[in-house]
């Protein structure tokens, strides 16, 4: 899961969690890069929507399991995720991102909708 994805949310009004056993299963492992909880920290600090939508992901963010990878900025480390085979898919609303790990052959889970998830294939 990237940052995006753990504001939705708050930004976009998307029960995430739900979104997700309803596509993929209950029993699925999240992964979030610490790098994002790292993202997700320093956007709460500011103010607005924004700093909300940061806290409450970082606070959802406690339903998945934090993983370390190499690169400290948490696009690149969803993409690092992506390029080792460890993820079967991955959870964005961001539109370069997605690009990115579809170029990886990883299927992307985004908005499709109104507070819908969806499976892009690769």
């Amino acid at each position: 899961m990237d940052t995006n994805a753990l504001m939705m949310p708050v930004e976009l009004d998307v029960r995430v969690f739900d979104e997700l056993d309803r596509l993929l299963s209950a029993d699925v492992d999240l992964v979030v890069p610490t790098a994002v909880l790292d993202e997700l920290e320093k956007l709460s600090t500011g103010g607005g929507t924004e700093a909300v939508a940061a806290s409450v992901g970082a606070d959802l963010a406690t339903r998945c399991r934090a993983v370390e990878t190499e690169e400290s900025y948490a696009d690149d480390a969803v993409v690092e995720l992506a390029e080792s085979g460890d993820v079967d898919y991955v959870v964005t609303n961001d539109k370069p991102l997605r690009d990115r790990i579809l170029d990886c052959g990883i299927p992307v889970v985004g908005i499709r909708g109104h507070a819908t998830l969806a499976i892009t294939e690769p």
